[in-house]
């Protein structure tokens, strides 16, 4: 989908536990290259790699937003690179913030368990499926969010509670059941 000024979002549920530090710390992959999304594209591996350099030379980072609302930044990404799994995320959200707290509150919760990137498409291609391929993107945001595209991935992130545990284990499963059902 994309907005007024041509941004497009790609939504990504992380893998790991739904879970959070005291800190209000975040991490996890953002996008995971090769994976179809609801959409039907696929990012390709080094599909940031160009944005990633740019954004380091200029002196800017992505930002974390809620809900993809330019008006409603939450946190920090104090980590975003690429790695052979996808683009990986670590960051903070910001206590003083009333939504980062909600936002905390939530992913506590499990209410709220995904991630969605905004993005400008620099380079992509067709394959015989149909499927776009995502060869080149400029990353411009990565936002928590309710309904995520790719629902192979969670937001992940460290907790310490023993509730966390328990949660983790039960994600675990569900994943596991989901991706059973995928085979059949």
């Amino acid at each position: 989908m994309a907005d007024s000024l041509g941004l497009e979002r790609k939504f990504c549920r992380l893998d790991g536990p739904v879970l959070l530090t005291d800190d209000m710390e975040i991490e996890g992959y953002a996008s995971l290259f090769g994976v179809k999304d609801t959409g039907g594209d696929v990012v390709e591996a080094g599909a940031y790699t160009s944005s990633l350099a740019a954004l380091e030379k200029a002196g800017q980072s992505v930002k974390m937003l809620w809900q993809h609302r330019p008006e409603e930044p939450i946190g920090t990404w104090d980590e975003v690179h690429e790695t052979e799994k996808g683009l990986y995320v670590k960051g903070r959200l910001l206590p003083d913030v009333a939504r980062a707290r909600e936002a905390a509150a939530l992913l506590r919760a499990g209410a709220i368990d995904g991630l969605s990137i905004g993005y400008r498409t620099v380079r992509a291609s067709k394959n015989s499926k149909g499927q776009r391929l995502l060869a080149e993107l400029e990353l411009w945001e990565v936002s928590l969010v309710t309904f995520p595209m790719l629902p192979e991935a969670r937001v992940g992130s460290k907790g310490n509670e023993p509730v966390d545990t328990v949660l983790r284990e039960l994600a675990e499963a569900l994943d596991e059941a989901r991706a059973e059902l995928a085979r059949t």
